[in-house]
């Protein structure tokens, strides 16, 4: 092999930039050097690169980086975030959560598998695409890189994106590079993602003494029937692309240290992760109705992380899976499972599909992931960028 060829195959491996990401513990919000890594990498490939903090009252700032590439259509966006979850019990881990070691061929660190690896395949990915191309695309290419997913997602993604809108500037399609493989990479392709709200319920009663209860109104047993009320009956049984909507109960709190006083207030939390049958509206007003109907006094507070969407198979999903399967050989699902994403504000603004490395170990202590499979995933996405640009882009209309 020449050493131009030598030379070619290391600027296209992914495992350096992964590595380097790895080691900034940008824990939510800390930028701690991982945009700067970006913006220089994709400086020097050419990308106009804009550095954009967010804050917002009873919030901490975050740093946000989106870098363009081309000023024509169609336009290519690849989303994803350089913030990560804390490590946990640091003493739990067998490696430094942020040395970035390799071991086996396996590639340790907070962020290896969500998602520092999966935007080191795609800069990879993006070297080798543009060197086939000259240096320029044959339209734009756009990366829109959030230090704010893992977190309250108030300064994030949703004000980037808002910053797009004022400027005139639009996507014509996005992938984000969520970890969405269960097993093996090719397994899956999100096409959408549930909603999720979380409810705060408090039964308010009157404190008293537990001998005289006639002076008293204890919430506790009307908490329990107005939980009762939510839970008797599944919310939906699931429709065609999204598994059933369902209500967990995260806490039931009384906070009485006392054994002879009848508390005056009582509370439930709960969560619910909700399909297209279901608005955060509709169903809090399905709730209300329930606990309105045991009566008594309460507060219900609910605060909401997202809706639920689908971007509905089409020409964009076709196209990433043909990508998978002609780089992979696998038949990718294409599924709305897991968790929220920032595709949840991405869907607004054009057609989104998510396709990364495999989820098994994100959020974990020891996340992990091969480095076979972060070059496998710099195959994919390389094969995308060449179908999509080929195709002039996957359809302006294309339905989500």
């Amino acid at each position: 092999m020449s050493s131009s060829a030598t030379d070619a195959g290391a600027a296209y491996d992914p495992l350096p930039l992964a590595v380097e990401l790895i080691r900034c513990a940008s824990v939510t919000p800390r930028e701690a050097g991982a945009l700067a890594v970006l913006e220089r990498v994709l400086g020097e490939l050419g990308f106009r690169c804009h550095r954009l903090p967010f804050e917002s009252p009873g919030t901490e700032r975050v740093d946000n980086l989106y870098a363009r590439l081309g000023d024509r259509p169609p336009h290519f966006c690849y989303a994803g975030h350089t913030d990560v979850v804390p490590e946990g019990e640091r003493a739990r881990w067998s490696r430094d959560p942020f040395a970035a070691s390799v071991a086996d061929g396996v590639l340790f660190g907070r962020g290896a598998s969500d998602m520092k690896g999966a935007i080191a395949a795609f800069i990879a990915a993006l070297r080798r695409f543009l060197d086939r191309h000259g240096g320029r695309p044959p339209g734009s290419i756009s990366l829109l890189i959030t230090g704010d997913e893992e977190g309250v997602a108030v300064n994030g993604t949703k004000k980037v994106l808002e910053w797009l809108k004022a400027r005139g500037e639009t996507i014509d399609h996005c992938l984000v590079g969520e970890p969405t493989n269960p097993d093996t990479v090719g397994d899956m392709i999100k096409i959408g993602r549930r909603g999720s709200m979380n409810g705060k319920l408090t039964a308010i009663g009157t404190q008293g003494h537990v001998a005289y209860p006639h002076l008293a109104d204890n919430p506790i047993p009307r908490l329990l029937r107005m939980v009762a009320a939510i839970t008797a009956e599944p919310l939906d049984r699931g429709t065609d692309y999204f598994q059933p909507s369902n209500l967990e109960l995260t806490s039931i709190d009384v906070g009485n240290a006392a054994t002879n006083v009848i508390p005056a207030l009582a509370t439930a939390q709960f969560n619910i992760r909700f399909n297209p049958l279901h608005t955060s509206a509709s169903l809090t007003r399905a709730l209300r109705a329930k606990f309105d109907a045991i009566g008594g006094a309460y507060e219900f507070a609910v605060h909401v992380t997202g809706e639920a969407f689908l971007s509905r198979p089409g020409p964009w999903s076709s196209l990433v899976a043909e990508a998978v399967k002609r780089t992979l050989g696998r038949e990718p699902e294409l599924s709305t499972t897991g968790g929220t994403s920032d595709a949840r504000f991405i869907k607004d603004f054009c057609p989104v599909v998510e396709f990364g490395l495999i989820s098994q170990t994100m959020h974990k202590i020891d996340e992990q992931v091969p480095v076979a499979d972060v070059r496998a995933l710099v195959d994919v996405y390389a094969a995308v960028l060449e179908v999509y640009f080929a195709a002039g882009g996957a359809g302006h209309a294309a339905p989500r």
